[in-house]
């Protein structure tokens, strides 16, 4: 295929001398550094800067930080946002009543504790959460975390179990709180969303196992291991029961179909969100007439609101704090994902940092009455989102009705099945499981995909906060590895042109005898430095795979390190770099620097690394470089081959260190990036 470039030129860089008057002339651009007749100001700390800036707020500035729900409560249009709103809450609010009281029971905990998970922290959130879509409450992986720590320190039938749940929440939420007022979130984009995806689709399999208790009829083992719950199911297998079986996967079938309807006919996305209720109608109406006894129900519910309780069992924290911190980074992971997606769907800026501080309020607030970890939930925004909700006054409507729920309607849930209840979380579980993103990663990046198999397997057989912990460990490891081992490509020049670009992607590339051109596309600092100075040695002996153009050379004379892709360099490069002039001196070759930017040649110029290397061969381009390169290499076998005794062979060095004490003028293509004044 034929490769066509925007810039041409018919001149080739040899005969490029020849016509002067085609010839770009190089401009000389000195090193900018702050003198005593141009100071720079310098920028105020860091604290300075935010005392300014809370200085110039005005109350209203105040209020929108203190309360993001001032800003769309300032700009609400109740004409236009007041109905979708309430309809919104309204569906989402059906929708949370069976799923919060399946989440409870996934927890281990009474189904009462899931809805006041789902009625304190939606209010709280509303009033400090900066998202105006997001659906906040009980969610299936946090409760699986809050059953997986609790129920090996304590028996769920104990009083104690629901405390340190309280106190998991209040713990929580301060997590979130501080991380939220050190602006700490930026910390969570080092993990991959492949470990995420992984360890989401492993949780959902665990997740649906947890269930097949309600379904078979008869108690399992409760764990977060894959091994220990299929031989508990396997064991257990001599008490199966039908009754329960028959009407809970009858149940789970009509909750798939209406999502899937849902999902994919317009017309029919009520169902989607419809479908959890319809379970419970379903499963209360068919207790209440036929009575099975083989069918479990919920029980008495407590009606009435929650009541204030200050977290106890606090000489429990120690034991808790790992936990805490696992949930707190799925939570975060989950909702702040859902937040940004919805706030760029509906054109308003989201502030992750208030994010998490709303996060963490709603968990704090929500502690002292008796509500159990919540986060926002992927299912119940996306609903949300879908029935046209414009402003938090949608969440609002959400917690009203679930104090509805909690005040007149707790009577009617005394028969809802258990098995009902597990439908709606293993039809949640299916829908988690990202078998597509796995085939996606397969074809895309077989490191991610590795990453993902990785996560997704240690957290089946090992659990999940190891799972979580190895999944982690090993996405920061793909991190390191990546900037330890930063590419660096051979440049050439492309035909016709004066660009040069890696060999390997444009094989049609050129490069010239005794002359290496390299590019660094990363910061040189003292995790890759030893790589880096591997890689340059190996380009020294090979440029293979190129046309080679130029006089004829054995060897190397010029290594041109390409520079514009480094941000910066520190100390441990510095050093490295005045090694290995030293090592190409040795060996007669000379290094050229290309493009560096202010700052890289800042460090340079303090190190004394410009002297050292010499400021004429510091470069704007690679293009200005090459050809300063060429002429040297072309002055030298010309003058040398005359002045050369037979059978001796002088130094390219020795013969440019001669050449400059005899105060040889450069010639216009070799001006280089520095002035000849002090730097």
């Amino acid at each position: 295929m034929e490769i066509s470039y925007a810039t041409s030129s018919n001149l080739d860089i040899a005969d490029s001398d020849i016509v002067r008057g085609l010839a770009r002339q190089v401009r000389a651009t000195p090193l900018e550094r702050p003198t005593p007749s141009s100071p720079s100001l310098p920028s105020p700390p860091p604290l300075a800067q935010w005392r300014l800036k809370l200085q110039s707020m005005t109350f209203v500035e105040w209020m929108e930080l203190l309360f993001p729900c001032t800003r769309w409560l300032r700009a609400y249009q109740w004409s236009e946002y007041l109905q979708v709103d309430l309809m919104a809450g309204i569906t989402v609010g059906v929708m949370l009543v069976p799923q919060a009281m399946s989440y409870a029971k996934l927890a281990g905990l009474h189904p009462i504790y899931g809805l006041y998970s789902g009625f304190v922290p939606i209010f709280v959130y509303a009033v400090f959460g900066s998202s105006r879509q997001l659906a906040i409450g009980p969610v299936t992986l946090v409760s699986l975390l809050v059953s997986n720590v609790l129920s090996n320190i304590v028996d769920p039938s104990d009083e104690l179990y629901m405390e340190l749940a309280v106190l998991l929440a209040f713990m929580v939420g301060a997590l979130e709180c501080t991380m939220g007022l050190l602006r700490l979130g930026w910390l969570l984009r080092f993990i991959s969303h492949s470990v995420i995806s992984g360890f989401v689709t492993s949780s959902a399999i665990v997740i649906a196992l947890s269930q097949a208790k309600y379904f078979l009829g008869y108690n399992i083992e409760r764990s977060s291991q894959i091994l220990p719950l299929t031989k508990s199911i396997i064991a257990g297998a001599g008490d199966f029961s039908w009754p329960p079986f028959v009407m809970g996967s009858t149940i789970l079938a009509i909750i798939l179909l209406m999502k899937h309807l849902g999902k994919s006919k317009k017309s029919l996305r009520f169902l989607r969100a419809s479908g959890p209720l319809t379970a419970v109608i379903l499963g209360t109406t068919f207790v209440k007439i036929f009575h099975p006894s083989a069918i479990s129900v919920v029980g008495e519910i407590p009606q009435g609101l929650p009541k204030f309780h200050i977290p106890r069992e606090f000489q429990y924290a120690e034991s808790l704090i790992s936990t805490a911190v696992v949930i707190t980074g799925v939570a975060i992971l989950e909702s702040v994902g859902i937040a940004k997606a919805l706030a760029a769907k509906n054109g308003y800026e989201l502030d992750s940092n208030q994010e998490l501080f709303g996060l963490g309020m709603a968990n704090i607030c929500g502690s002292f009455f008796s509500a159990y970890p919540a986060t926002g939930s992927f299912s119940r925004s996306a609903v949300n989102h879908e029935s046209g909700a414009k402003t938090g006054l949608s969440g609002i409507t959400t917690g009203f009705t679930m104090g509805c729920a909690l005040f007149f309607m707790t009577p009617l849930f005394r028969d809802i099945p258990q098995c009902a209840l597990a439908a709606i979380v293993i039809s949640v579980g299916i829908s988690l499981v990202d078998y597509e993103e796995a085939l996606f990663l397969w074809r895309v990046d077989k490191k991610d995909f590795l990453l993902w198999t990785i996560t997704c397997v240690t957290t089946l057989f090992l659990g999940i906060e190891i799972g979580v912990l190895v999944g982690v460990s090993a996405s920061l490891a793909f991190v390191i590895h990546e900037s330890a081992n930063p590419y660096i490509a051979v440049l050439g020049r492309l035909p016709g042109t004066t660009v040069y670009r890696n060999i390997e992607q444009y094989p049609e590339a050129y490069v010239y005898n005794g002359i290496v051109v390299v590019r660094i596309d990363a910061p040189i600092y003292f995790a890759n430095i030893s790589y880096i100075k591997d890689r340059l040695r190996e380009y020294e002996l090979s440029c293979s795979g190129s046309t080679k153009h130029g006089a004829e050379s054995e060897r190397i004379y010029f290594v041109i390190i390409e520079m514009a892709p480094v941000p910066y360099v520190d100390s441990s490069a510095v050093q490295a770099l005045k090694d290995l002039h030293q090592e190409y001196k040795s060996r007669e070759i000379q290094i050229a620097i290309s493009n560096p930017n202010r700052k890289v040649l800042v460090t340079l110029s303090r190190a004394g690394l410009i002297e050292l290397i010499g400021k004429r061969w510091y470069f704007v381009s690679v293009h200005d470089a090459v050809k300063a390169c060429l002429e040297h290499m072309q002055n030298f076998h010309g003058r040398m081959g005359d002045q050369t005794p037979a059978g001796r062979q002088p130094g390219f060095l020795q013969w440019q260190r001669k050449r400059d004490g005899e105060g040889e003028e450069l010639s216009p293509d070799e001006e280089p990036l520095l002035s000849q004044k002090e730097v």
